[in-house]
């Protein structure tokens, strides 16, 4: 009989920490957590220094039957959940479930499902952190705060089954924030010109690109301009006036943390972070390999720390000595640079063993298993070598007062790229080094290359890009991107077109309304500040009741304000010009899931919709007909021809009813100026009156 019970989380993690431990051991799983807050209450009494309530989830009865069963039986229980702040909730949730007071109680916990680490774990019990668990604990109820205090509000605003978050209604403001910005967006014209020049012997020309004058950079920003140098330039004699070589060096990637790992699975694999997150998972829970059982083959996946423990060091440096050579292997390893912010309880992620390389465990996995696993493995081992050293040669050509530069590389020692180059790297040209020139060379003219630019408007966020976003402002945690993510996609907040992210008309709305009705909540300096202060509870050093006690009376404050306001508005279905072809009504404006459609007054005895097209106020450009607000497919809004698909004409921003000055064209209304839709007219005026 088994003397000893060990509880994990995860029934996948059962047969793998079972085969470990022997028969003394029996291995059982909570499936995460058995106790919560009520869902049909706020769950806590803020008249009693914010206590919380507590109960048996739904479903979880079977289960804690179950383990109370075995822990009668039991001489020593160990609690195995998740080395995070959530694990360490779900451990004192069991511990009051399971009524162990009296009981030998341990935590354990492991950064690796291996042998040697659940192992080494047994040896080295400790109590529950009860630090830990205040900090999850204040996370769990500012969050359910703002999503049971707000999310009533949206419902009675714009439309039931709505919701608020804490982190997620940050994370739509930074989107829609974006999104202002690309639409503010005013293009600038510039040019560039490039010098082809051709070098006796050589087949191919050398392409310089213009710099200036030999002191000064110069920026050509019209037609003009570039007239007139071309016109300098048309009898001047191209000489080489400076010659530099050196080399550079490029330092290897630093293991990935969780951010950076759903970032690059993102940009190489094409994946979501949720798909990202889930593999990840099944990856540290264990896999079954050929000849080795099931076993856990990366470490914890939630996590902001670079640190990597010292004897995965040794033996990752005894690898690459073994198969790239001892010139391969990094002395020193740089360290991500420790911030206020950084959890540093776990290691990066990585392989839980090197040796088991991607092509000897590709049988064992499933497509993307293999794929993210590779991804992992290429990373952690690239980040133990040694950098890649470049040979780099800069010249420098005078043609009169003017001045062109060329600048080349070539990987002479290949170092870490040659395990692992980055997405960025990948996209990259290569170099070449430029030969046999000398200051004496002949340089004759073969043509030059003008050519002309607009600035780009700032990129729409991806979920990769929007990680980075959130992990630099410092709001959410490892665990929180992939979530906050997926809702916001889920409630229909935003549109993932590809791979970018589009706020949708509901998004909008939804945004408008937490401005002006909680501007903290939707503040990232405020988000990043109570993300702080759940970091010093960790710590010990504030009360977790401290925090919340500071933040409710202020939310409280603004949902009773926003509350009576609400009340005073009467939100009245605006009727149509749209006459109903079932029934004769004329059909009023209703707001959906979708946004806005057309429905007949008369339901349900009626039943009769239609798509709404609202319309601006201004005559298509190449029809005359009326112009109105469309959206695509998944929902993102644009201004198109109401004749479509019979007239293609469709823009972006919203068009405005001036006519351009300079060409008679169509103006696009972007922030307080007005733009003409011909970038190549480029006339902008100021808006004076309201469009």
């Amino acid at each position: 009989m088994a003397k000893y019970l060990v509880i994990v989380e995860s029934p996948a993690k059962v047969k793998t920490i079972k085969k470990f431990l022997g028969a003394n051991y029996e291995v059982l799983a909570s499936n995460g957590h058995v106790r919560d807050m009520p869902k049909s209450q706020l769950g806590f009494d803020a008249a009693n220094d914010y206590e919380p309530k507590y109960i048996t989830i739904r479903g979880k009865g079977d289960i804690l039957a179950k383990l109370r069963k075995e822990v009668k039986k039991a001489e020593k229980i160990y609690l195995a959940t998740d080395p995070d702040r959530e694990g360490e909730a779900i451990s004192w949730h069991l511990y009051i479930a399971l009524k162990l007071e009296d009981k030998k109680v341990y935590r354990i916990t492991f950064n690796e499902i291996t042998k040697n680490a659940v192992k080494e774990s047994l040896k080295n019990p400790r109590e529950i952190d009860m630090n830990l668990v205040d900090a999850q604990q204040a996370r769990r109820m500012l969050d359910r705060m703002v999503g049971y205090r707000i999310s009533p509000l949206l419902w009675t605003k714009i439309k039931r089954g709505l919701s608020a978050g804490r982190v997620q209604s940050v994370a739509l403001r930074i989107i829609c924030d974006r999104e202002e910005e690309i639409n503010a967006f005013i293009p600038e014209e510039y040019w560039t010109l490039d010098a082809a020049l051709n070098i006796k012997g050589e087949k191919k020309p050398l392409i310089a690109k213009y710099y200036g004058a030999a002191d000064k950079k110069a920026e050509i920003s019209s037609k003009e301009e570039m007239e007139q140098l071309l016109k300098e330039l048309e009898h001047a004699s191209f000489t080489v006036a400076d010659i530099k070589k050196g080399e550079r060096v490029k330092k290897a990637p630093l293991p990935f943390t969780t951010s950076t790992l759903q970032q690059e699975a993102s940009k190489v694999l094409n994946f979501s972070t949720q798909k990202t997150m889930r593999l990840a998972q099944q990856l540290y829970e264990g896999v079954e390999l050929k000849g080795q059982g099931t076993v856990g083959i990366i470490t914890y996946l939630r996590t902001d720390s670079t640190r990597v423990s010292d004897e995965a060091v040794a033996v990752s440096k005894e690898y690459i000595v073994k198969n790239y050579g001892a010139e391969y292997a990094a002395e020193t390893v740089l360290e991500k640079k420790k911030e206020q912010k950084i959890q540093d309880a776990h290691e990066a992620i990585r392989p839980t063993d090197i040796s088991n390389t991607p092509a000897d465990i590709k049988e064992s996995l499933s497509r993307d298993q293999f794929r993210l696993y590779q991804l992992i493995w290429k990373r952690f081992t690239a980040s133990r070598m040694t950098p890649a050293k470049y040979e780099t040669t800069s010249v420098k050509i005078d043609a009169d007062k003017h001045r062109f530069t060329v600048a080349a590389s070539k990987l002479v020692f290949e170092g870490f790229m040659s395990v692992y180059k980055e997405a960025d790297d990948e996209k990259a040209e290569p170099n070449t080094l430029i030969k046999d020139i000398t200051q004496d060379t002949k340089l004759t003219l073969e043509a030059l290359d003008p050519r002309q630019h607009f600035t780009q408007p700032p990129a729409h966020y991806t979920e990769a890009s929007l990680v980075r976003a959130l992990e630099e402002l410092g709001i959410g945690r490892p665990s929180t991107y992939s979530p906050t993510i997926t809702t916001i996609i889920a409630r229909r907040y935003v549109i993932k077109e590809e791979k970018n992210l589009y706020v949708s008309e509901l998004g909008e709305v939804v945004n408008n309304m937490m401005k002006d009705a909680f501007p903290s909540i939707v503040d990232v300096n405020f988000t990043a500040n109570l993300e702080a202060l759940l970091d010093k509870v960790e710590d010990g050093a504030i009360s977790w009741k401290t925090v919340v006690a500071n933040f409710y009376p202020d939310l409280d404050e603004a949902v009773k304000k926003a509350e009576k306001e609400l009340d005073e508005v009467e939100i009245a279905d605006e009727v149509s010009d749209e006459i109903c072809d079932v029934c004769g009504r004329n059909m009023v404006i209703k707001y959906g899931p979708h946004g806005k459609f057309l429905a007949c007054p008369g339901f349900p005895e009626c039943r009769s919709t239609k798509p709404y097209f609202e319309k601006i106020g201004v005559a298509c450009p190449k029809c005359g007909k009326e112009i109105v607000i469309r959206k695509t497919k998944k929902g993102r809004k644009y201004y198109g021809c109401e004749a479509i698909p019979e007239c293609d004409f469709m823009v972006w921003q919203k068009p405005s009813k001036e006519k351009c000055e300079r060409c008679g064209g169509i103006m696009l209304i972007k922030g307080n100026k007005l733009v003409c839709a011909d970038e190549q007219c480029g006339f902008v005026k100021k808006i004076e009156s309201a469009q």
